[in-house]
């Protein structure tokens, strides 16, 4: 770890509480601590840092081209920024929540983001039944990839070249495996910069960035701790129904322009829907996350 001078830029490679890894664009890292209060880094946010005792300290953050994070009516969690690629990670040996992998694609729709759904573990026994499980978000138009962390992690690099991607998924679904696989120095840094931050913690508890080796597009990969629910309750009522790639194009085709797409006469979704054009889960997972995001906006909760 060094020092820098003033008005220093670098990117977010860790966080902890309130003190942060930022790797310099001379390639070396700080840590720092936050100046005000008033937005919080992620990983991926480019900063603007100055020298104080000790380290250095977050004097600005340069603007974001967007933010991935989970939410509810309670809390916030802040994935990563400035991503362009969402990789969601599945497994046939551990029960995969399946309404998970639609809130990834929203999150990645809602953020300008690809979405690429990994497959991992096919190496397993009954790979290929879980693999006609995915057949869905392969219709939508999402590229679905089947491979094996443990023995070959190209095919999975080859889509990360120039991207500044976040990987997200269930515990044990291999995430650490394939960050390992891409970036074979990635528990030396994790080691490394967890001392530097002084959590004393070695397993994903918090997002970290890796350089994607190889390459000198700058590219990246942020792995995030392992989740059971993946909340967007921060994306507003009106701008959920867009995010969802299907819906989208029956958007405005409604009788009535303020049509919530449930029980109304003359809805075009409600229609698409019966005809087989989009499944009737999404829609009712649609109209379950616009009402959750209309609860946290409601006065006096």
């Amino acid at each position: 770890m060094t020092r820098a001078g003033p008005g220093h830029a670098g990117t977010v490679v860790a966080a902890r509480r309130r003190r942060y890894a930022v790797r310099q664009d001379d390639g070396t890292t700080l840590v720092c601590v936050l100046k005000g209060r008033h937005t919080v880094p992620a990983c991926g946010d480019r900063v603007r840092i100055a020298r104080v005792h000790g380290g250095g300290s977050i004097e600005a953050i340069e603007p974001r081209s967007n933010l991935v994070y989970r939410s509810d009516a309670f809390k916030e969690k802040l994935i990563a920024a400035n991503v362009t690629l969402l990789v969601g990670v599945v497994a046939p040996d551990l029960p995969a929540d399946f309404e998970l992998v639609d809130r990834w694609t929203v999150a990645a729709e809602a953020e300008g983001c690809a979405f690429l759904l990994v497959a991992n573990k096919s190496d397993l026994p009954g790979f290929g039944a879980f693999l006609e499980r995915l057949a869905p978000w392969h219709r939508l138009g999402y590229t679905v990839l089947p491979m094996s962390a443990r023995k070959d992690p190209t095919p999975l690099v080859a889509h990360l070249r120039g991207e500044h991607a976040v990987l997200v998924g269930q515990s044990g679904m291999g995430k650490s495996t394939l960050i390992n696989a891409i970036a074979p120095d990635a528990a030396a840094r994790v080691g490394e910069v967890s001392a530097a931050l002084a959590t004393g913690r070695h397993t994903t508890t918090e997002t970290t960035l890796h350089p994607i080796p190889g390459g000198s597009d700058g590219g990246w990969i942020v792995d995030s701790p392992g989740m059971k629910a993946f909340g967007l309750a921060h994306l507003p009522p009106d701008a959920i129904p867009a995010a969802f790639v299907e819906i989208r194009p029956f958007l405005g085709q409604c009788r009535f322009r303020d049509c919530r797409h449930d029980r109304e006469p003359g809805c075009a979704v409600q229609e698409a829907s019966a005809r087989g054009e989009i499944a009737p889960h999404r829609v009712a997972l649609m109209r379950a996350m616009v009402a959750e995001s209309e609860a946290v906006r409601r006065p006096g909760r």
